[in-house]
């Protein structure tokens, strides 16, 4: 039940916060601080969520113009403004009462597009396209990644997240329809891929005991917190620092290195997955 602007904002905002398996250091050191100090500004308002999400769009393409004309400082700024809205819209609708499905489709599609335009200037001002290019591919594998994994680490642990509420408008379709051509197969891919290496490293092992250890060890904290502290602020803080510093470049092969570590990371779960086995054995 949604609760009223003037009775949230009378609650620490902190409560709002979102269940998450890993923190990322720089939302819980820099930019959850500030976007919580900005909910407590926009719940007596009684800001709708979505125009939130439409303010954090604007900056980001304010950012990309800005990079467009070679002002690398005031990019950097205007991202980082992005980032702490990107990070207060949600904590908005949770304080609020009005998480939705339409503000979470329109999120996650906002901040693809925004990623897109970024990501495309970055290869015009830097004059390497095709690292631009692999830099984002690499990106929106590292976010994915993430997503799916805290997803399914949740439902391990019997803490999946609640259904957002629907409300059947043509506009909230027409999102969700986006996001079943954007992101729902590389979701599906990626868990999948996930539960075959689990049920691999499970064969032949009956006992329920013993393969619900291996699923929890599956899913580590590390893995997790690795993914964590690769995501969006964090990409777009480092993507900040590099403007500041006149090295867009030096971001692009930052972003796709973070692709790297996941390969051995995968190992490493499956090697926990079994050490646990074999200490049940």
């Amino acid at each position: 039940m949604a609760v009223s602007a003037n009775d949230a904002s009378t609650r620490d905002v902190v409560h709002a916060a979102k269940d998450r398996p890993a923190h990322e250091v720089v939302v819980v050191l820099l930019f959850g601080p500030l976007a919580r100090a900005l909910v407590r500004v926009l719940l007596p308002l009684r800001v709708p969520p979505p125009a939130v999400v439409l303010a954090n769009v604007a900056a980001g393409f304010a950012g990309v113009v800005a990079l467009g004309s070679g002002q690398l400082v005031l990019a950097a700024v205007l991202l980082q403004v992005k980032t702490v809205l990107d990070n207060a819209d949600g904590l908005l609708a949770r304080a609020s009462g009005r998480v939705t499905l339409l503000g979470r489709y329109l999120d996650t599609e906002a901040d693809l597009l925004v990623n897109a335009a970024l990501f495309a200037a970055l290869g015009v001002s830097t004059g390497n396209p095709w690292l631009a290019l692999a830099a984002f591919l690499a990106v929106t594998a590292v976010l994915s990644s993430g997503f799916n994994l805290a997803h399914l680490q949740r439902e391990a642990r019997g803490r999946a997240l609640p259904a957002p509420v629907r409300s059947g408008s043509a506009v909230e379709r027409a999102l969700e329809s986006g996001y079943r051509t954007l992101y729902a197969p590389q979701d599906r891919l990626l868990r999948a891929f996930s539960t075959r290496r689990l049920e691999r490293a499970l064969a032949g092992v009956a006992d329920p005991v013993a393969r619900r250890g291996a699923e929890l060890a599956y899913h580590d904290g590390r893995t997790l917190s690795y993914l964590a502290n690769t995501g969006l602020s964090t990409q777009l803080l480092a993507l900040g620092a590099c403007l500041v510093a006149g090295a867009p470049t030096a971001y692009l092969w930052l972003a796709v290195a973070a692709l790297l570590p996941l390969p051995v990371l995968q190992l490493r779960r499956e090697a926990l997955a079994r050490r646990a086995l074999r200490s049940a054995a």
